[in-house]
């Protein structure tokens, strides 16, 4: 068994040396992802696609190929097949049967045959040849050769006949890393993470520069939804998280700049950071989430004064898009529940903010400004590896790991219910209860029992444990089997 994975099509037209490139690092990134799941898998590069052999393994390993095909920027679409030496025409006809036999049932289909190389037949007298056999052989409604139920799916390759036996898509975009790097500005909201997915599918280094307002809670789910993003779709290169404290930024803008222009004033203090830092990090443009008119500071006069403060590029992928448009994508990409229960802080609201800010006015409003302070903040910026977030959350914290639960712990399934549905956790009494619902159902559970928080690499149950322990619940510890 092995797949055939097919390229984005603004891969495929691009020119000689540049779709090489492109597709040389896709390979490479596949490598790097599929690694984990078994060192037999081989990934061979050809001019229109990628072949990834997966002879030997298990069902569950099988699924697990897929979810990586099926989330790693680069692949339009990709097919699960059976390959089998090729024989003659009804031996092609008996192992197509045996495949697509029982999904025929009460559909209509047809065959569609790709073919290279040189062969006694041609590829529609093969289509004729399967159709009529599965045809007379099977419970099918008939073939039906525009708009059928079912297409059957074959691919004949000099001496190997391949059987396609599933089709999914691919997120189609360019190979991670195949861009130059950008800072993403993430709140851990609907915008911030959207448009940071977004750079990603494009192929784009992602890291991410959090500000720190003030709140713990809210640090932790940034964190959780920057390692997911980046698991889930960016693994295959490394990346920073980039945290900023900004408590004494905000109380100064509170104390020395007027109401009206505090978020303005906020944001430019937010890019003059951000830049510097990607500054340093050799990285040429920044990301933010921000859509024209959503709140106050993202109108056209307003953002071009906050533009004014760097001459960094700054990038806004959703600048024209509706809210409802960008939360059908977090729906999709799995990260709705994320933000939608992520704390909110925020220290700087304005009463009446304006919506037409002018420059002259913002920078007589930051005169009275201590930049020092920013100085301050930029300088205690912790950076950190992304699979290191957790790092720094706990290390004040007791934890206790466990790879085997005592008598009487319970073990509580934090993961996205995507992934309990997908491996569900092999253990008895285990409590289901997904991350973004644990902080309001944990002080309900019986706190005379002992909990052990899961997650598949123990990165999100470290961060909810921790934080659940700061929280004065000191019955809480992780599961890592």
């Amino acid at each position: 068994m092995h797949f055939i994975v097919r390229l984005f099509p603004e891969i495929t037209i691009k020119s000689p040396p540049v779709r090489k490139r492109f597709t040389r690092q896709l390979r490479n990134n596949l490598r790097d992802l599929l690694r984990p799941i078994s060192r037999e898998i081989k990934i061979e590069r050809e001019w229109e696609k990628i072949e990834v052999l997966a002879e030997g393994l298990n069902a569950v390993q099988v699924e697990q190929v897929a979810e990586v095909l099926a989330t790693t920027p680069g692949i339009a679409h990709f097919s699960l097949v059976q390959g089998y030496p090729l024989k003659d025409e009804h031996d092609v006809f008996e192992k197509t049967l045996a495949i697509w036999g029982e999904a025929l049932a009460n559909k209509t289909f047809c065959v569609r045959v790709k073919r290279v190389g040189s062969h006694d037949f041609t590829s529609t007298e093969m289509e004729r040849y399967v159709g009529g056999g599965l045809n007379q052989h099977t419970e099918a409604a008939g073939v039906r050769l525009k708009n059928p139920d079912i297409t059957v799916q074959l691919e004949i390759k000099d001496e190997q006949l391949y059987v396609v036996e599933d089709r999914r898509q691919g997120l189609g975009g360019f190979p991670l890393g195949s861009q130059e790097a950008v800072l993403s500005l993430i709140s851990g909201g609907f915008d911030s993470t959207v448009s940071s997915y977004l750079t990603i599918k494009r192929g784009i280094r992602t890291h991410y520069c959090f500000f720190n307002l003030g709140g713990r809670e809210h640090e932790v789910g940034v964190k959780e939804v920057s390692y997911y993003l980046w698991n889930k779709f960016g693994a295959s290169h490394r990346v920073k998280f980039i945290t900023i404290p900004f408590e004494d930024v905000v109380s100064e803008i509170l104390q020395n700049v007027k109401n009206s222009h505090m978020g303005v004033v906020l944001k430019r203090m937010m890019l003059r950071a951000a830049s510097q830092v990607a500054e340093e990090m050799e990285i040429q443009a920044l990301v933010t989430g921000e859509s024209v008119a959503q709140v106050s500071s993202q109108t056209l006069p307003n953002l071009a004064v906050i533009d004014q403060v760097t001459d960094t590029l700054v990038l806004r992928p959703l600048i024209t898009m509706d809210k409802n448009d960008i939360i059908d994508i977090s729906r999709k990409i799995g990260t709705e529940q994320f933000a939608a229960h992520m704390p909110e802080y925020c220290g700087v609201i304005s009463v009446k903010p304006t919506t037409r800010a002018k420059i002259a006015d913002v920078l007589e409003h930051e005169s009275g400004f201590d930049m020092t302070v920013l100085e301050q903040a930029i300088a205690s910026r912790k950076v950190q590896n992304i699979n290191e977030v957790v790092d720094d959350l706990d290390y004040e914290v007791d934890l206790r790991i466990v790879s085997e639960p005592e008598a009487g712990d319970v073990i509580i399934d934090i993961r996205h219910p995507d992934e309990q549905e997908r491996k569900p956790l092999a253990f008895e009494g285990v409590k289901v209860i997904p991350f973004y619902t644990l902080n309001s159902q944990f002080a309900q559970l019986a706190q005379e029992q002992n909990y052990l928080l899961y997650c598949e690499k123990g990165i999100m149950s470290r961060l909810h444990a921790a934080h659940l322990v700061d929280q004065g619940h000191a019955n809480v510890g992780v599961y890592r089997p």
